[in-house]
C-alpha cells in the first residue's frame, strides 16, 4: 500500500499539464511544489510565445511535441477561456546574405510538419511593417501570444475537478525506490518539519531540479545541468509593430526578438547570459547589446527607449559552444524504475508543448 498512487514533482507548465493528463485517466494524484506559486519558475519567466514548431531537427521530441502540442493548446485556450492571440510572427532577414537562411529555415519547419510558412519580400514588408527594415521575411501565421498563468491556472483547475490537488511550500529533498515496489518522496515544508510520502508512481518534473533528484537512482543517469538566463527589456510607448518579430536564430537561443504581451506591450528579448546561480536581476548594461542587435531590423529605435524587465533562466542540459539538446522524457525503458518518469531540458517550447509532453508522460508510465 502507498500512500497516493501518483505523485508530481513541480507544478510548472509541464507538471500541472503531466498531473492533469494522469487525473483525467482515473489517477490519484498530488503535484508537491517547493514554492509559494504554481509555475513560479522557468514556466513564469518567458517570452509566453505559442511556437508553431519551426526550428528543431526533424524527429525530435522538441519538433514532435511542440507541433502536436501547439494545436492542443490552441484548443484548450478557447474552450476554457484562456487568453491568447494567434498573432503570427516575422522571422526577418536582416540583409541579402541571410536570405538563404530563410530558405533554410522554411524547408526545416516543412519537415516538422509546419506548412503555412510565405516568404514576405522587401516591398510588402514595407507596407505591412512599415517601422521594419529588412530583406525579406518568414510569415508565421500559427505563432501566438498566451497568458502562461492563466493557462497553468486552467490546468491546475482541471487537475482538481478530477480529484488532484496541489500542494505548495513543499521541498524535495530525497527519493528512493522502494524494496516492494513505488518510490519514497522526503519532504521538508516551509516551517522545516519533515516527512515523506510513498507513491506507486512519481514524475520527476522538477525543471533545474530534475536531474540532482535523479542522481538516487544508479541507472538513471541524469544530464549536467546548466543555467542560461535570459533577459528582457522593455519598450518605453506604444510599439510600432503589430505582430512578433524575430531575427535569424543565433547561437544558444533564438536571438534578441521582440514579442507582443496580450495588452500589445512590447518587450525584447532573451538574450543568452550563461551564469553559474540564480539571480534574476536584470543589468542595465546588457541594454547596449539589446540596441545594437535591435537596429539590425529596427533602425529607428529611440535612444533610452528600453528599461529593464525581468528575466527567466533556462533549465539547460547542453553547456556553452555545445548543440542545443532535445527534451529528454525518461521512463522505465531508459532507467529501468517501473512507474517513474524523469523529464530534463524542458526549456522552450515547452510552455507551447505542455499538453503534449503530458500524453508522452502517460504513454511512458505504461
Amino acid at each position: 500500500m502507498t500512500d497516493i498512487e501518483t505523485l508530481v514533482i513541480g507544478a510548472g507548465a509541464v507538471g500541472l499539464a503531466s498531473a492533469r493528463a494522469l487525473a483525467l485517466s482515473g489517477r490519484e494524484v498530488m503535484v508537491l511544489e517547493r514554492h509559494g506559486l504554481i509555475g513560479s519558475e522557468t514556466s513564469a519567466r518567458n517570452s509566453e510565445v505559442i511556437h508553431a514548431g519551426i526550428y528543431y531537427p526533424a524527429g525530435s521530441l522538441k519538433a514532435r511535441l511542440c507541433v502536436d502540442g501547439k494545436h492542443q493548446l490552441y484548443e484548450f485556450c478557447a474552450e476554457n477561456g484562456v487568453g491568447h492571440e494567434r498573432i503570427g510572427k516575422l522571422i526577418v532577414a536582416a540583409h541579402d546574405a541571410q536570405l538563404d537562411e530563410l530558405l533554410k529555415i522554411k524547408q526545416k519547419a516543412a519537415e516538422n510538419g509546419v506548412s503555412d510558412l510565405v516568404f514576405v519580400g522587401r516591398d510588402e514588408l514595407h507596407e505591412r511593417e512599415p517601422a521594419l527594415d529588412c530583406s525579406g521575411a518568414l510569415w508565421s501565421p500559427s505563432t501566438g501570444i498566451i497568458d502562461s498563468h492563466a493557462f497553468m491556472l486552467a490546468l491546475q483547475g482541471g487537475l482538481e475537478a478530477n480529484g488532484g490537488q496541489v500542494v505548495l511550500n513543499t521541498n524535495i529533498t530525497g527519493i528512493e525506490a522502494q524494496l516492494a515496489g513505488g518510490y519514497r518522496v522526503h519532504i521538508e515544508t516551509g516551517d522545516k518539519a519533515t516527512y515523506a510520502l510513498t507513491c506507486r508512481e512519481l514524475i520527476v518534473s522538477a525543471g533545474h531540479g530534475a536531474p540532482g533528484l535523479m542522481q538516487a537512482f544508479p541507472g538513471a543517469t541524469p544530464p549536467k545541468a546548466y543555467l542560461a538566463k535570459g533577459n528582457y527589456f522593455k519598450l518605453k510607448g506604444k510599439a510600432p509593430f503589430s505582430t512578433l518579430i524575430y531575427p535569424v536564430p543565433e547561437p544558444g537561443g533564438l536571438g534578441v526578438h521582440l514579442t507582443l504581451d496580450l495588452q500589445h506591450q512590447a518587450r525584447f528579448g532573451p538574450d543568452v547570459e550563461w551564469v553559474e546561480e540564480f539571480d534574476y536581476v536584470v543589468d542595465p548594461a546588457r541594454g547596449s547589446r539589446f540596441y545594437s542587435a535591435i537596429r539590425s531590423y529596427w533602425p529607428d529605435l529611440p535612444d533610452g527607449s528600453l528599461v529593464p524587465d525581468y528575466s527567466g533562466i533556462r533549465p539547460k542540459i547542453a553547456g556553452p559552444g555545445e548543440p542545443a539538446a532535445d527534451f529528454r522524457i525518461e521512463g522505465s525503458h531508459t532507467h529501468g524504475l517501473h512507474g517513474l518518469v524523469a523529464l530534463y531540458g524542458v526549456e522552450s517550447p515547452g510552455l507551447t508543448a505542455a499538453l503534449a509532453i503530458a500524453e508522452e508522460v502517460k504513454a511512458r508510465l505504461g
